[in-house]
């Protein structure tokens, strides 16, 4: 399907068969892949790949790499991706700072800035700094007008009634669903885009932008060279994945309720996936490579996990998997920021801030062996600020934990180490989020 406005070529991927093409071409690389080998892969006819491959080509998402020797008759073509042929940013926003990358179709980061926030400083400071981010981080490697003009919105999500100037939930929610514009004028496509991520890119053709927000990822558009897929934004919970809304963030509550994926969609002019950074984080790590079942354990200004089951990630029914750093250990312990008492994160970051790492560790070691009991994982990986701090320390403390649960319960020892990916794990999981469904794997 192709839109025609201001000329741009484009194509939505709903099939899943281009799907499964196009990630068969990602995970070839340089080397390519020919048609032949595409449809011996894949199940598909020949004729059929040759023209989905053809598709593709005309669209700038393949092109030749050369010819490759045959067992018999003319030497195969072979194909490959071209990485910058789409891209997508991903968004940590954390308590005190805000990361944005920004990935090629291989998952490449091509750009990427940081820069200080403060998540309590109200809903239009932080989406101020959000869409500066992003906006710095497209700036001088994109094409001008890859982001729509991203202005303020006074009185459509951020307004008055609330101490954070947020406004109420209620209408919040309201105002920004019913002014919600995937693509403006003036962003890839126009009005072209608009008319088929909003309206025919849904089963049937029809429904809202703020529903079509919530499955945009699901038939992401590809432009020319140098779009812009969307923007994956991944922050501390509890909130709602599908419909991007928060909940009572741990030591925020006044984000509660407020509809993030619409107000940033509204400033961006792409679409928007949010969900919870250890939920990017698994994300970006299972399409990174890691296989099986594991649970990323988070430590940085918060304490959470994310888990990946049988290769997908597990949100729960209602995105509330994962919420590690609020099992109770410690009965009548600590006053957590959550509330409650004697939680691990509360217990794992008192012993960081007196400086005993070998207790943080053991405390993050107590909380792992619950989970490894519970879910029979294969692996722990840790990562965030903290752990990056001392990581042979966490991994050992934790390690140790986790041998003596195994020890005791005559089951086999789980192996710890740390997350690939560094302090990106979490942004470079969130531009997951968007890019995921275009190969046809799990993302926002």
């Amino acid at each position: 399907m192709r839109g025609t406005g201001g000329g741009v070529n484009l194509l939505v991927l709903r099939g899943h068969n281009a799907a499964l093409v196009l990630d068969l071409l990602r995970t070839a690389g340089a080397d390519g892949i020919s048609r032949l080998e595409l449809a011996e892969r894949t199940g598909l006819t020949p004729q059929a790949v040759s023209k989905i491959t053809a598709r593709l080509r005309e669209d700038g998402l393949a092109t030749e790499a050369g010819r490759r020797a045959s067992t018999g008759g003319k030497p195969r073509t072979v194909l490959r991706l071209v990485p910058e042929a789409g891209h997508a940013v991903g968004v940590h926003l954390d308590r005190d700072e805000v990361r944005a990358v920004l990935v090629d179709l291989r998952g490449t980061v091509v750009g990427e800035r940081r820069a200080p926030l403060d998540l309590g400083a109200g809903a239009p400071a932080v989406l101020t700094a959000v869409t500066e981010a992003v906006r710095e981080t497209v700036a001088g490697v994109l094409p001008a007008g890859a982001l729509a003009r991203m202005d303020s919105l006074p009185g459509e999500v951020v307004g008055e009634g609330r101490p954070d100037g947020a406004g109420s939930v209620g209408d919040a929610a309201g105002q920004a669903s019913s002014s919600m514009r995937l693509a403006r004028a003036g962003s890839p496509g126009g009005a072209g885009v608009a008319r088929e991520v909003v309206g025919e890119g849904r089963p049937g053709g029809a429904g809202s932008a703020g529903d079509t927000a919530a499955q945009a990822p699901a038939s992401m558009p590809l432009a020319r060279p140098g779009s812009l897929l969307g923007v994956g934004v991944a922050l501390p919970g509890p909130l709602d994945h599908a419909r991007g809304v928060l909940h009572r963030v741990t030591g925020f509550p006044e984000w509660d309720g407020f509809p993030l994926r619409e107000a940033l969609a509204e400033r961006l002019g792409v679409p928007v996936v949010v969900d919870k950074d250890t939920n990017a984080a698994a994300l970006g790590l299972a399409a990174g490579g890691e296989g099986g079942s594991f649970a990323y354990l988070h430590l940085g200004t918060g304490l959470g996990a994310g888990l990946v089951i049988g290769g997908t990630v597990h949100r729960g029914a209602r995105t509330g998997a994962g919420e590690f750093g609020h099992q109770v250990i410690q009965l009548d312990g600590p006053p957590c920021t959550c509330g409650d008492r004697g939680c691990v994160e509360v217990l794992c970051l008192g012993a960081v801030a007196r400086g005993d790492t070998a207790e943080a560790a053991r405390v993050l070691g107590a909380g792992a062996a619950n989970l490894v009991g519970l879910l029979d994982i294969d692996v722990v990986l840790l990562g965030g600020r903290t752990v990056a701090t001392a990581p042979e320390a966490f991994v050992r403390g934790v390690g140790t934990v986790l041998e003596a649960w195994a020890r005791r319960t005559g089951q086999e020892a789980v192996p710890v180490r740390v997350a690939a990916g560094g302090g990106r794990v979490v942004a470079v999981g969130a531009a997951q989020m968007v890019l995921g469904p275009v190969f046809g794997r799990g993302g926002g």
